[in-house]
């Protein structure tokens, strides 16, 4: 492979870890920080895919609009679309707080998964408002034209590595700020934190849209990279559950962690297969993809023996004050 094939894959690899960092950070918002368990990411990234999709898309028309049915095309920019996304999430994990958040225990991951899978159902049989199972097609690119085609990898890149260091910012003042303090003081011992005057309801409806509002972003972005959206894109395995090993891995209540963890799982899940290749025997290559589970689940169980805490372990201080 030339030098320019490797880069623009290397670009691509990027472009997709930095996509997974964002999601982590949002999750980090709300486990690692707040101690929510959040399993229907899949469901905030279909919201801010689909509805940046729909935002920035023109409807159908003539011969177009008997191929695809788009109840929706407001023909927008991007940065409207990405807008729209977070909000749309926001709302979204606003409706979810509200209902559940005052539960003991696991509800809220019940209920969660539970959404994400009943939103992914409905976009697959509701056509009149994306186009069913088909999904939409020829997502408006941010930027395009402004440099060749086969260098427009490389300028998508610099748009999500922006979005990623805004976002990395963003949290940390956030997690470093009073308002981050309070949430790690709830998650250690919320009676506590409640007989200190804190609204430990309302400190939790916050984290959980905030982090929903950054998972929309997410799923915007990979929206706009892909340029084609569909269903079955959005299931458990790829959209909540690698997302919690990324985080997982990197370290939870950690940042860096949870940008590390992306990158190195998402590396681990493209980049195995090609190995994995090589080495199984003949008649076996059909079967070399699925060994990618077993691998992230090995690595998965590897770090947790050996560093419960992730590859780069919380910080016990966020604060110098």
């Amino acid at each position: 492979m030339e030098i320019g094939g490797i880069l623009s894959f290397l670009a691509s690899f990027a472009i997709m870890a930095g996509i997974y960092a964002i999601f982590s950070l949002g999750l980090n918002v709300h486990w690692g920080y707040m101690g929510l368990l959040n399993f229907g990411i899949a469901g905030f990234f279909a919201i801010g895919a689909y509805t940046s999709a729909l935002i920035t898309t023109p409807k159908p028309t003539g011969v177009l609009a008997d191929y695809v049915t788009q109840a929706i095309g407001l023909n927008q920019p991007f940065l409207v679309g990405v807008m729209g996304a977070a909000i749309a999430s926001g709302l979204l994990a606003l409706l979810i707080g509200l209902l559940t958040l005052r539960l003991r225990a696991g509800y809220l991951a019940i209920s969660t998964i539970g959404i994400a899978e009943t939103i992914r159902i409905f976009f697959n049989n509701e056509a009149w408002l994306a186009n069913g199972p088909e999904g939409l097609v020829g997502l408006p690119k941010p930027l395009h034209g402004l440099v060749p085609p086969q260098y427009y990898n490389f300028l998508y890149l610099a748009i999500v590595l922006a979005f990623l260091a805004l976002i990395y910012i963003a949290v940390e003042k956030g997690i470093r700020s009073p308002w981050g303090r309070v949430l790690r003081a709830i998650r250690e011992d919320e009676v506590m934190a409640s007989a200190n005057g804190k609204d430990v309801f309302l400190f939790k409806l916050q984290s959980l849209v905030v982090g929903a509002m950054i998972m929309g972003i997410a799923g915007a972005l990979y929206a706009h990279f892909s340029a084609a959206i569909q269903p079955g894109l959005f299931t458990p395995m790829f959209g909540t559950f690698i997302i919690w090993t990324m985080l997982t891995v990197g370290g939870t209540g950690n940042n860096k962690g949870a940008v590390l963890g992306a990158f190195l799982v998402w590396a681990l899940w493209s980049w195995s297969t090609y190995f994995i290749l090589k080495v199984v025997p003949p008649g076996f290559e059909t079967r070399a993809p699925h060994i990618r589970f077993i691998l992230i689940g090995l690595v998965l169980v590897i770090v947790l023996l050996r560093r419960p805490r992730g590859i780069i372990g919380e910080e016990r201080y966020v604060s110098r004050f």
